[in-house]
């Protein structure tokens, strides 16, 4: 079973993440962490952290000489500005210099501290921060790997930001990778992006924060992922959870979902063909995002993640109150960006990187990579035998028809 936990405050020493269940002999480098990483602070509109933050990562255990043992692998995020943060992180016995006791609307900080008994809004503040989100896209950068082996291949771009929004129809490849990360919201539609970039610079100067949606896609993914068979198996499911765990995501769509909900049925499907000359089945449409009854269809895989505003912001406006006196305040600012929907299109692709990772590990099973893709190769043949699929029984994806 694949899983990772990660550990580490905002402003503490560090991150570290710990992924189990990762066959032998996945080749992997740190340098191949650090690109991921640093795709993580790409985005027009960002904070001041994102200028400072270096991501110096250490493998600590799991991979020798370039590939992984098939024991846990765990990673190692320093924190360059622990030394402004020592004091008042210590691990060490005292009290820190200032309490924060103005609870920001919109965060965790208020319900944490009601929770687990705190007076302080950083004792919440710290772990709830998307700064835990850069364990995840470590962890990603092996789940990418690891479908790599398998020729799958998940990417995600900016659709959406504030009120503008990318014309529908144009989806990146693979190979448009590049280019989508060398914009500056990460978005594939030029127009759109100088629209995005214009959005960000009338909030900026409002001291507001902007949210938006990021579609991620997943090229190659192989049919019979996930399971109709009980609620927790169905892949959309597992999408749509993984995808809502990252911070400020407040919805998930997968494929068509809000669009086909107005449609009739007869215009919300995606109908079978059968390609002969490929001897393959195909569809030509991806209104249900690659997934059909909980399972992968073998078509292309699309879900969206909505993240909301975010809700520190640079003009202090939102009303709260304090807890050591009850009387009314203004929340207090936290270093924050005036958007960070590019950069969570990149937290998106490492989770949904896991929950594929995780379900073909399932479905073919393997202690090393070469066995992992043996198996898959000895299914994929497989279906060229069952009386219901001729041929090898693949789909070829929407974005693959000619």
């Amino acid at each position: 079973m694949l899983r990772f936990l990660t550990a580490g405050e905002s402003h503490g020493r560090g991150l570290v993440v710990i992924v189990e269940g990762l066959p032998a002999g996945l080749p992997i480098t740190i340098d191949e962490i650090r690109v991921e990483l640093a795709r993580r602070r790409l985005g027009y509109g960002r904070g001041p952290r994102m200028r400072v933050e270096s991501d110096e990562v250490n493998l600590v255990g799991g991979v020798r000489h370039g590939r992984t043992l098939g024991s846990p692998v765990a990673i190692e995020i320093a924190n360059s500005e622990w030394p402004k943060w020592e004091r008042e992180m210590s691990p060490d016995p005292g009290k820190p210099e200032k309490i924060l006791t103005a609870p920001r609307p919109g965060h965790a900080d208020l319900a944490g501290m009601e929770k687990y008994g705190f007076a302080d809004a950083r004792d919440v503040l710290e772990r709830a921060s998307a700064r835990e989100t850069a364990a995840r896209v470590a962890a990603g950068t092996f789940f990418k790997a690891l479908l790599g082996e398998l020729g799958v291949s998940i990417l995600s771009h900016v659709v959406a930001l504030g009120t503008v929004t990318a014309p529908p129809g144009a989806r990146p490849r693979p190979e448009d990778l590049v280019a989508v990360d060398a914009s500056p919201v990460r978005c594939f539609d030029i127009a759109a992006t100088d629209a995005m970039v214009a959005a960000i610079k009338a909030a900026a100067k409002d001291g507001d924060s902007l949210g938006g949606v990021s579609e991620v896609v997943g090229y190659g993914v192989p049919v019979g992922l996930g399971s109709y068979a009980q609620w927790d198996r169905r892949l959309d499911g597992l999408l749509a959870q993984a995808l809502m765990s990252i911070p400020a995501v407040k919805a998930v769509e997968i494929g068509d979902a809000i669009a086909v909900a107005a449609r009739r049925g007869s215009e919300a499907h995606d109908a079978i063909f059968w390609d002969a000359p490929n001897a393959m089945y195909r569809r030509e449409t991806s209104h249900a995002g690659g997934v059909e009854g909980g399972i992968s269809t073998g078509g292309l895989l699309v879900a969206r993640a909505v993240m909301k505003p975010l809700a520190t912001l640079n003009r202090p406006v939102l009303a709260t109150v304090d807890v050591a006196t009850k009387k009314g305040t203004l929340a207090f600012k936290e270093r924050t960006d005036v958007t960070a929907v590019p950069a969570m299109g990149v937290v998106a692709e490492a989770m949904v990187a896991f929950v594929l990772a995780a379900e073909a590990l399932r479905k073919f099973g393997g202690d090393s990579v070469a066995e992992f893709v043996r198996n898959r190769d000895g299914f994929v043949a497989a279906l060229g035998s069952s009386p219901s699929a001729p041929g090898a029984g693949r789909i070829a994806p929407e974005s693959d028809r000619p």
